[in-house]
């Protein structure tokens, strides 16, 4: 199985929003791809000092998977527009590892 990781940082004031854009819109479309070896997805949430940072971790079977889903360049993020908007800064690359172990 691989893990692919991904860091997204907002403001106080977006990060409501941006959950909830994430929530509802970023990975339920993921999910209605039907990608095969798509497995799912975890949201988490951070709160720092000055801002909120986010990160999501897609799990897919192998890497044929991934690059259905990201392309050739399967490093680069995924980060719709409207994410840009409300972020402050975030990862251009996503990182991928192959995961040892879960619950």
């Amino acid at each position: 199985m691989i893990s692919r990781i991904w860091h997204g940082w907002t403001t106080y004031e977006n990060a409501g929003e941006y959950q909830r854009f994430v929530q509802t819109e970023v990975l339920p479309s993921i999910a209605a791809r039907q990608i095969e070896g798509y497995r799912g997805a975890h949201l988490i949430r951070r709160e720092l000092r000055e801002e909120v940072e986010f990160v999501t971790i897609l799990w897919f079977d192998s890497l044929a998977a991934v690059l259905e889903f990201a392309g050739q360049d399967y490093e680069e993020a995924y980060v719709p527009d409207r994410a840009r908007q409300l972020l402050s800064h975030f990862d251009a690359r996503s990182a991928h590892y192959e995961t040892l172990l879960t619950p």
